[in-house]
């Protein structure tokens, strides 16, 4: 083959190749040159983004045009960045103002103090009762009289179907409080509301060979402490694991904490939080001088039954702060099956049909989407990072918007309901404060989606998606790059 045949060849070969390459789409409004250029030398350079995707989207707040656009419509997991979808859409159709309620009913009369017949506990997916409040309920119970109850405590979870998990929650996460099962009837163990779980701190013993102490709250006996850990020496190595065994509420310590050491804690989601509620409640009841001579059973309220005494939520306004702050799975996986009840039936495939027919009203295309849970925390969604970026502009023009953007972390404000996810990132003094934004992180995945005030004073609207990474810690310092150079325009 002559030399000028093998040109040709060359040639030829080379467009082929290159028309096989898709093609990444780029986009940068005119006089915004110098960010799209900033921002493709971080994408191009970057080492934590070799071989990853990252899905880009900023748009003007006042105008919704978009600015900067990287793979913007590329379908990527969200993680965490779904609950701004779900937020959205809560806020949209049960409105801030409302609240879950909780009912005490009897079926039974009351005769010298003593009621007989079974007290029911109807739960409708308050994710934030606590034990206070099952103390309050208590009181209100003695209020009308009853010293006894001669029959049993009856749980109502009908509110929700009885599926616990969404559908593609890793089995690992089954023992952690952010993979805590869903029923409409739960409690939560401080002002967190982690639905379904309780919080275990496990601190040294002041010997060295001692085991340590372990606190568990709420205090119950509702779930059993097995200590196999030891106390030790002041130099020796923590290594503390605290894990649920599976399908009971038997939680085992093992390992060391050093004699000094600060105390370990984890919250860890319990197995039927339905009974773990019905336990709280009758815990109470004894503490406040009410007999139960019954047992802890689950079944429907009858028709026949009458109100003791009701107990509602924190309004939807308020609750979004820890939901989205500290970005709590269960709230999320709540809303989902409260929108679905809301219009007929409290499950997940219900409530992701009402969540799909919703975003049409904020300009998002359901057809572009692939949503399998409210929270996230499925591999299987998929969202382009312009529509989030579409939801965020239009939910501005919403009256409940206020209560939106106060729910969102606040970038380097050191308070747990302020910072949230984003108090000990991006504490530049040039760019603390100025982001507001969901976080998200699920393996191999980071995302932070919001609002960010430039130094020029406008505000821009952000969707950053990075999926496929070798560690998605390291996902995080991208972000905090991107948004550096974002809020110094």
């Amino acid at each position: 083959m002559s030399s000028r045949c093998k040109y040709y060849m060359l040639i030829i070969t080379i467009m082929v190749i290159t028309a096989s390459i898709p093609s990444i789409k780029v986009n940068a409004m005119d006089g915004h040159e110098i960010l799209a250029q900033q921002i493709n030398q971080l994408i191009n350079n970057d080492p934590a983004l070799n071989g990853a995707i990252a899905g880009i989207s900023i748009r003007s707040a006042a105008d919704g045009k978009i600015i900067y656009d990287h793979q913007g419509d590329v379908r990527l997991r969200p993680a965490s960045n779904m609950k701004l979808i779900t937020a959205a859409a809560a806020l949209n159709i049960l409105g801030e103002n409302y609240t879950f309620v909780t009912e005490v009913l009897t079926d039974g009369p009351m005769k010298k103090k003593t009621l007989n017949g079974s007290l029911y506990l109807k739960g409708k997916g308050d994710p934030t009762l606590l034990k206070s409040d099952f103390d309050q309920i208590a009181v209100e119970i003695k209020k009308h009289g009853i010293k006894k109850i001669n029959g049993n405590i009856v749980g109502d979870d009908t509110w929700y179907d009885d599926v616990r998990y969404s559908l593609d929650l890793p089995w690992s996460d089954e023992m952690t409080h952010y993979g805590a099962q869903i029923s409409a009837l739960t409690a939560s163990p401080t002002q967190d509301y982690d639905a379904g779980s309780v919080k275990v701190v496990v601190q040294p013993a002041t010997r060295k060979g001692d085991k340590p102490i372990v606190k568990m709250t709420p205090k119950t006996n509702y779930l059993k402490i097995v200590n196999h850990a030891v106390t030790g020496a002041e130099e020796s190595k923590k290594n503390i694991t605290i894990e649920r065994v599976h399908a009971k509420n038997t939680i085992t310590i093992k390992g060391t904490i050093p004699i000094k050491e600060k105390p370990e804690q984890d919250w860890i989601g319990v197995w039927d939080p339905t009974r773990y509620a019905m336990s709280l409640l009758k815990q109470s009841l004894t503490e406040h001088g009410i007999q139960v001579t019954g047992k802890l059973k689950t079944g429907m309220v009858p028709d026949t039954a009458k109100m003791l005494t009701t107990h509602h939520s924190i309004p939807l306004s308020e609750l979004l702060v820890p939901f989205m702050k500290l970005s709590n799975n269960v709230h999320a996986e709540i809303l989902i099956k409260e929108m679905g009840k809301v219009k007929g039936k409290g499950s997940w495939e219900n409530g992701l049909k009402v969540l799909n027919s919703e975003l049409v009203k904020f300009g998002v295309n359901p057809k572009t989407l692939v949503l399998r849970d409210g929270s996230g925390v499925s591999h299987v969604n998929l969202i382009p990072a312009n529509q989030l970026s579409q939801l965020l502009f239009a939910v501005q023009k919403e009256k409940w918007f206020s209560s939106y953007l106060q729910s969102l972390p606040v970038a380097g404000a050191p308070e747990k309901m302020i910072g949230g996810t984003l108090r000990n990132r991006l504490n530049d003094p040039l760019v603390r404060g100025r982001v507001k934004a969901k976080t998200g992180t699920i393996s191999t995945v980071s995302s932070i989606s919001g609002y960010v005030k430039t130094k020029s004073g406008q505000t821009l609207i952000f969707s950053i998606l990075l999926n496929n990474l070798l560690e998605d810690t390291k996902g995080k310092k991208v972000e905090d790059r991107m948004l550096t150079i974002i809020a110094n325009q």
